[in-house]
């Protein structure tokens, strides 16, 4: 299993910035895409973004793309977003994940481990 631990979340003013951070360990995580996901309350957690194991391929959701960028340091096992001109809608507890990318894309319900999440919320 890998252990995940998410940080750099807090309150921030419509157009504001933040820079999200995951941490891994456990097993290999450098060799795994890794992704994050936003859950807002009663609603279900969608995909934010993905980054392949090696950093050359990225994903984003359609509501996030030209925002958002997620990258990663895989000599740290961190894997990073950053979020620009938020938006109120941005305002959720955002996840980061460790898997095969094509899990990560199409079966996040197949996602193994979750860290705790790190709250996000953007004011208007």
């Amino acid at each position: 299993q890998v252990q995940l631990v998410e940080s750099g979340g807090g309150l921030v003013q419509a157009g504001g910035s933040l820079r999200l951070s995951c941490a891994a360990s456990g097993r290999t995580s450098s060799s795994y895409a890794m992704g994050w996901f936003r859950q807002a309350p009663g609603k279900e957690r969608q995909f934010v973004a993905a980054i392949s194991w090696n950093g050359d391929n990225t994903y984003y959701a359609t509501s996030v793309k030209g925002r958002f960028t997620i990258s990663r340091d895989n000599a740290k096992n961190t894997v990073y977003l950053q979020m620009n001109s938020l938006k109120p809608e941005d305002t959720a507890v955002y996840y980061c994940a460790a898997e095969r990318l094509a899990t990560i894309l199409n079966s996040k319900s197949s996602i193994g481990s979750w860290g705790q999440g790190t709250q996000v919320t953007v004011s208007s």
